[in-house]
């Protein structure tokens, strides 16, 4: 209940916001305490008793006051610049959100104006980006699948340079996509020392999420010990039936051996049973060598589609078997066919489609592919839910939903990926993982979605709730707190958190948005900004 202005302390006293008698989770792990959390000028000024009065007063009574979640894979870069709401974000609690597996949606030299628009525009959350391998490599090498020369790796170093020092917080690769796929290990460590020089980190979409994630997994580390810098694994995952219940351990095994050699590699995951990506992905990587009309030419001549269609079983050098890891064609199910004549096969599978139609499979999926106006995007369902228990329980691991925020709730956007993941992810961590199945305890779901990662990223003043660090917030009920997405409606916004603060304004009051912008982008360490601009400060 608010209290009476006259009752409260005088003028001098006065806070921006008071949130009063919550359970306080300050994000390192500690049980909650019963507390009021006193917010001024963007920062935590009071935890403790609090006589004075806020200009906003908010009672959390019975409910939890937690640092502001981070969404530690996020896809929001090309969205935030024509709607910097991120409405579905804060509904399940994310204040921070860490973009650019596919890297930023502008050329390395065009960074600087691209996070000055952002700032320009506002935005509703803290957001940071990765700079991708692929964009230097590609500017230098277009679509081919070479090696590149002395002179051109120079160039490409150079292209890596610019953005780390324009403040990308780190390089990415996605090796199952070419022309990811076509670089080799020698070439991404070359690069990433360029990022390590700048106090990045390497972040991957590992070559495969398989039977051979293992592997895949020590070359993620490979790449990160020999140049000198974190790595952070992308969406950790088995997807691979025979290998359920096996692979995640081995994973585990490889990982903390490699911590306890002194190299910092850990992982984040969403906490679903099925993926999402592009349906190009059923294609072996060779054929995409040369761009989208090499692509298109290869696809329509009968012996090469014939060579494809064989590699789908045989399996292809370089190229990650995603129709194997979903178990076959049923497993793969069209979400976002970006064609109105193909609409009618949503949410069906590949192999329902072709049944339907009297073709093959193949040449279903490749015929989606090459008639969508734009990507053409699949959910493909390939891991098992023992396998989430078990990755949430390592300590290293944190919440990333590999989703971005939408242009506008409640406006189809026939750009988006409609998978869950993009509303309920990191409310089904604590309303499914800690209240329903116990696999974690509320303080230690919090740690993953705060001051861990806000740790894993050198945000040094955030993640946490304490006196001094940005005031990014979110108050939520655990009995109402439901993850409301499903495979079939994956647009509805989670409900249970009712109030979000990003850098002390009130941005979700009640579960509505105030339509207030004040988040902060977040510059890695080598951006060539003044301390207060970067990352770490902001």
């Amino acid at each position: 209940m608010l209290q009476p202005v006259a009752s409260l302390a005088t003028v001098d006293s006065v806070y921006d916001v008071v949130i009063r008698h919550g359970r306080v989770l300050d994000g390192s792990g500690n049980p909650w305490i019963l507390a009021d959390v006193a917010i001024s000028n963007g920062r935590f000024v009071r935890v403790g008793r609090v006589t004075g009065r806020g200009r906003r007063e908010i009672d959390a009574t019975g409910k939890y006051v937690s640092p502001g979640w981070i969404d530690m894979m996020d896809q929001s870069g090309s969205v935030l610049p024509r709607g910097g709401l991120a409405e579905n974000k804060l509904r399940m609690g994310v204040t921070t959100a860490i973009g650019g597996e596919g890297g930023t949606p502008v050329a390395a030299a065009r960074i600087p104006e691209y996070f000055a628009t952002l700032e320009r525009q506002g935005i509703s959350i803290n957001f940071g980006s990765y700079f991708s391998e692929a964009q230097a490599r590609t500017a230098v090498l277009g679509q081919s699948s070479r090696a590149p020369s002395s002179a051109e790796l120079d160039g490409m170093r150079a292209i890596m340079d610019t953005a780390m020092r324009a403040g990308a917080m780190g390089m990415t690769t996605a090796l199952i996509y070419p022309p990811s796929s076509f670089a080799k290990t020698d070439e991404l460590v070359e690069m990433a020392k360029v990022a390590a020089k700048h106090g990045g980190v390497y972040a991957s979409h590992i070559r495969g999420e398989g039977k051979e994630v293992v592997q895949s997994v020590r070359e993620a580390i490979e790449i990160g010990e020999r140049a000198g810098l974190p790595v952070e694994v992308f969406h950790l995952k088995v997807a691979h039936q025979p290998g359920w219940g096996i692979l995640m351990d081995s994973v585990r095994q490889v990982v903390e051996a490699a911590r306890a050699r002194n190299v910092d590699v850990a992982a984040d995951l969403y906490v679903y049973t099925a993926g999402g990506t592009g349906l190009e992905a059923t294609i072996p990587s060779w054929a995409f060598e040369g761009g989208r009309d090499s692509l298109r030419a290869r696809l329509a001549d009968p012996i090469t589609r014939a060579r494809l269609k064989g590699e789908v079983l045989t399996g292809s050098p370089g190229w990650w078997n995603i129709i194997e890891a979903a178990g076959g064609w049923d497993g793969v199910v069209l979400v976002n066919a970006q064609n109105p004549a193909n609409e009618r096969y949503r949410n069906k599978s590949i192999a329902q489609i072709a049944k339907e139609m009297g073709k093959e499979p193949p040449d279903v999926a490749w015929d989606l592919v090459m008639q969508g106006s734009a990507r053409v995007m699949a959910v493909y369902h390939m891991m098992s839910e023992p396998d989430i228990e078990m990755a949430l329980r390592f300590p290293w691991t944190s919440i990333g939903s590999d989703a971005g925020a939408v242009a506008q709730v409640g406006v189809d956007d026939p750009s988006a990926f409609p998978h869950p993941r993009g509303f309920g992810n990191s409310v089904r961590v604590i309303s499914r993982y800690v209240r329903e199945r116990k696999v974690l305890t509320l303080e230690e779901a919090v740690r993953k979605m705060t001051s861990w990662p806000a740790t894993r990223m050198r945000l040094s003043d955030r993640g946490v709730i304490r006196v001094g660090a940005w005031a990014d917030v979110t108050v939520f009920d655990l009995e109402a707190l439901d993850d409301r997405a499903t495979y079939e409606k994956p647009t509805e916004l989670a409900s249970g958190v009712d109030y979000v603060l990003v850098n002390g304004v009130l941005v979700i009051d009640r579960g509505t948005h105030t339509g207030a912008k004040p988040g902060h982008v977040l510059r890695g360490p080598g951006a060539a900004a003044p301390n207060a601009a970067r990352g770490a400060s902001r």
